[in-house]
C-alpha cells in the first residue's frame, strides 16, 4: 500500500482541478474559482501529465481542447469525485449539525403545473430540509446522478437507463390535443372520418416538443403511427412556452393534460378531443447502490403523483 500510494501520479486536489479546468474549458476561469493564479493551474495540469505520461489538455491561444486521453479519465473520474463530495456533505449533515439538502433535477419537459405535488408536501412536512432544484435535459440529469450531483431525478426515461441508476416510482402522463379557439371551432365541421381529420391536421401549424428530447421522440412515434408525420413549423424544449405560443394563434400542439392547470383561465386555448390517446411514463430515479439516507427517502415518499 505505502508502494502504491507514493507512485500515485495526482491526488484529489488535482484531480477537481482538472475537471474544473475540462467542464470550463479554459485555464483561467478554473484558476479564479480554484482561487489560484492561471500559471499555478497550469503548472497542475503539466505534473498530472508528467506523471502519467499522457497528454491530457492541448492549449491553444483562445480555449483549450481535451484530448481522448484526457476525456477519458474526465469522465471515468466523475462519479469518483461525486462520491467524495457527497459523503462530505452527510458527513456535515449527520455529525456537524449542517441542514440538509435535497438536489432535484426537474427534467425540462416537465410543465410547471406538476412543481407543487413534487415539492408542495415537502415544504410543510419537511420544514429543515433545503430543496434546490434545477431544470435540464433528461440525459443532463442522468449525468449528474452517476456523478452524485443530484439526489433524485424527475424525468421521461429513455428506452433503456443506466445500470447506476434505479426507478423508485413511476406514473402514468396523458396528453391532449390543443389549438387556438378559432382552430378549434373549424375542427367541429370536419368531418369525422379519419381521412378528413389527417387532412385537416396536416394543413395546420405544428408546434411540438424538441425531438431530442425522450418525449419528443415518443411523440413522433406515435404521431407517424397515427398517420399524422408533420413537419414541425416551431420546435421548443418545454410544454409551457408551447401552451403560451398556442394561445397566442400561432399553431396546434399536444401537451400533457396536467401542463394545462394553469391555464385554466386561457379562454384562447381549446382542447381537441380526438380518439387516439399518447400518453408517456414519468419517473423518479435516484443512484443504484447508495444507501439513501432517511430524509431523502422522507422526500420521495412525500411527492404526490
Amino acid at each position: 500500500m505505502n508502494q502504491f500510494l507514493a507512485t500515485l501520479p495526482f491526488d484529489l486536489y488535482e484531480l477537481t482541478l482538472f475537471h474544473l479546468v475540462v467542464k470550463h474549458r479554459s485555464f483561467t476561469k478554473a484558476a479564479e474559482l480554484a482561487g489560484l493564479t492561471q500559471s499555478a493551474i497550469t503548472r497542475q495540469m503539466q505534473g498530472m501529465e508528467n506523471s502519467l505520461g499522457l497528454d491530457l489538455l492541448e492549449r491553444t491561444t483562445r480555449s483549450v481542447r481535451v484530448t481522448p486521453a484526457g476525456e477519458f479519465l474526465y469522465r471515468d473520474s466523475a462519479r469518483l469525485l461525486g462520491d467524495v463530495e457527497q459523503s462530505l456533505k452527510r458527513l456535515r449533515e449527520e455529525f456537524a449539525g449542517a441542514r440538509k439538502e435535497v438536489h432535484v433535477g426537474v427534467s425540462r419537459s416537465i410543465g410547471l403545473a406538476y412543481l407543487p405535488g413534487f415539492f408542495h408536501a415537502n415544504l410543510r412536512r419537511l420544514p429543515g430540509v433545503t430543496c434546490r432544484v434545477s431544470h435540464q435535459p433528461s440525459s443532463e440529469i442522468l449525468s449528474a446522478l452517476e456523478a452524485n450531483d443530484l439526489d433524485l431525478g424527475v424525468l421521461c426515461p429513455p428506452h433503456r437507463l443506466p445500470s447506476t441508476v434505479q426507478v423508485t416510482h413511476k406514473f402514468e402522463d396523458s396528453f391532449t390535443l390543443i389549438a387556438p379557439a378559432e382552430l378549434a371551432a373549424q375542427f367541429e365541421t370536419v368531418a369525422k372520418s379519419r381521412k378528413a381529420r389527417r387532412t385537416w391536421l396536416g394543413k395546420q401549424s405544428w408546434l411540438l416538443l424538441e425531438e431530442s428530447s425522450n418525449t419528443g421522440q415518443r411523440l413522433r412515434s406515435w404521431m407517424t403511427r397515427q398517420g399524422w408525420g408533420f413537419e414541425p413549423a416551431m420546435q421548443a424544449d418545454n410544454f409551457d412556452l408551447l401552451i403560451n405560443l398556442v394561445a397566442l394563434g400561432m399553431g396546434a400542439s399536444f401537451v400533457p393534460v396536467r401542463a394545462l392547470a394553469l391555464y385554466g383561465q386561457k379562454k384562447t386555448i381549446q382542447r381537441i378531443p380526438l380518439p387516439e390517446k399518447f400518453t408517456r411514463e414519468l419517473v423518479v430515479v435516484v443512484r443504484r447502490h447508495r444507501k439513501l439516507p432517511e430524509h431523502l427517502k422522507q422526500f420521495v415518499g412525500n411527492v404526490l403523483f
